[in-house]
C-alpha cells in the first residue's frame, strides 16, 4: 500500500525551537516530552507527522498488540497469550518480524481511561470464559509518538496517567482481579491553545520541556511558507523529493547523537550553574534541575560533543523553566528564562 506523502519536517520555515525540541526528544525520551502551546495554524501536527516520518524503521513482531521487538517480547508474550506470536515465544519457537515506520498515534480529546489504559475483553470473556486484556492507546504509542492536541482539555486524570506513563516508560492495566503490565515507552507531545486555559501546575511541571510558538512575522518568510505549500500541494511527491537529501542529514545527526548520548559528561561546577538558575527563577522541587541536565546532555550530543557546555546549559533552561515557574493568579507564562529573572528580581 503507497503511503500518503507528508510534509517534510525540513522544509517547515522557522519554528526552531519547537524542532529542536521535538528532535531533543527523540535523541532522549526519558526527557518526557514536550508541551506546544501557541495559536492554530503554526506547523505544530505538521512538525509530529513529519519527524515521524523520516526516522528509521524498527523491527516488530508481526500482528503483536503492543508493538513490541523480538527481545522484548518474550517477558509480556509470557503473561499476555493471546496472538500466535505469544504460543510461538511460549514455546521458544521463532516469531516473525517486519520492519515499519515510526507510529504518531492520536488521543482524542474525549478519550477515557479505559481507552488510553486498555482494559479487559468483554467479548472474549463471554465467548471463552477466559479473561483477557484488551490494549489502550498508551499500547498502540508504545516506540512510536503520542500526539495529544488540546491537552489542555482533556480530564486531570486522563493526563496524569499519560504523563506516569511517559515518565516510568511501563503502563499496567488493573481491571477485575488482573494485573498486567506493558512497555510504553514514548515521546509525548502536547499541543494546546492558552486561550482556552491552562494544565494546572503539577501537570505542567510532569512535561519535560515547553516551547511557546506565534506565526511568524517576517514578511518573507511567510512568502516562504504559501510558496512551499503551494508546490507541496500541487505535486507532493517531487516537493518531498526535493526535500530528501536535507532530511537524510537530520536523520543522521540525530542517530549520531543517540550513539554518542551516553559518553556526555558535565563538569561539577556546572551542576551548580543548573542548581542555581533554578534557585534564581523560583522553580519548586528538583525535577526542573534534572530536565536541564538531561537537556544539556542531549544538546551537547545534538551537536556532536561529548562534554557539555555553559551555551548548553542556557539553551536547555529556556526549553524547561518557564512553564515551571511559580506563578501568581492569571500571570501569564514568561517566554524565556531572561524574563523569568527579571520577573524574579522585581518580587
Amino acid at each position: 500500500m503507497k503511503t500518503q506523502p507528508i510534509y517534510p519536517f525540513t522544509a517547515i520555515v522557522g519554528q526552531e525551537k519547537m524542532k529542536l525540541a521535538l528532535i531533543l526528544n527523540i535523541i532522549n525520551p526519558t526527557l518526557s516530552g514536550v508541551l506546544i502551546r501557541g495559536e492554530k495554524g503554526t506547523a505544530k501536527s505538521t512538525a509530529v507527522r513529519a519527524l515521524a516520518r523520516i526516522l528509521p524503521a524498527i523491527p516488530v513482531v508481526r500482528d503483536c498488540p503492543f508493538q513490541l521487538p523480538e527481545g522484548e517480547a518474550d517477558g509480556v508474550c509470557r503473561e499476555c497469550s493471546r496472538i500466535d506470536c505469544s504460543r510461538a515465544i511460549l514455546n521458544s519457537e521463532p516469531v516473525d518480524i517486519h520492519t515499519r515506520g515510526i507510529r504518531v498515534v492520536e488521543l482524542p480529546v474525549g478519550a477515557t481511561e479505559d481507552r488510553v489504559v486498555g482494559t479487559m475483553d468483554l467479548e472474549h470473556a463471554l465467548k471463552k470464559g477466559e479473561k483477557q486484556v484488551e490494549p489502550g492507546i498508551l499500547a498502540a504509542a508504545h516506540r512510536g509518538i503520542l500526539y495529544v492536541d488540546e491537552v489542555n482539555l482533556l480530564d486531570d486524570h486522563v493526563v496524569d496517567v499519560l504523563l506516569d506513563s511517559a515518565a516510568m516508560g511501563v503502563n499496567t492495566i488493573e481491571r477485575e482481579g488482573v494485573s498486567f503490565s506493558h512497555p510504553a515507552r514514548f515521546t509525548l507531545v502536547g499541543t494546546m491553545n492558552p486561550e482556552e486555559g491552562e494544565l494546572r501546575p503539577q501537570l505542567l511541571d510532569r512535561f519535560g520541556l515547553c516551547v511557546h510558538i506565534e506565526g511568524i512575522q517576517d514578511a518573507e518568510d511567510r512568502v516562504a511558507i504559501m510558496e512551499r505549500r503551494a508546490a507541496f500541494d500541487e505535486d507532493p511527491e517531487s516537493f518531498c523529493t526535493a526535500w530528501e537529501a536535507e532530511s537524510k542529514v537530520v536523520v543522521e545527526r540525530i542517530e549520531r547523537a543517540i550513539a554518542l548520548y551516553p559518553k556526555v559528561t558535565i563538569a561539577r561546577d556546572l551542576l551548580f550553574t543548573i542548581a542555581q538558575c533554578c534557585l534564581d527563577v523560583g522553580v519548586d522541587g528538583h525535577r526542573g534541575d534534572i530536565i536541564i541536565l538531561k537537556t544539556a546532555k542531549t544538546l551537547a550530543a545534538w551537536n556532536g560533543r561529548e562534554e557539555v557546555e555553559k551555551a548548553d546549559i542556557d539553551n536547555a533552561a529556556e526549553l524547561a523553566l518557564p512553564h515551571r515557574v511559580r506563578r501568581q493568579p492569571l500571570m501569564e507564562i514568561a517566554d524565556n528564562v531572561q524574563a523569568l529573572k527579571k520577573r524574579t528580581a522585581t518580587r
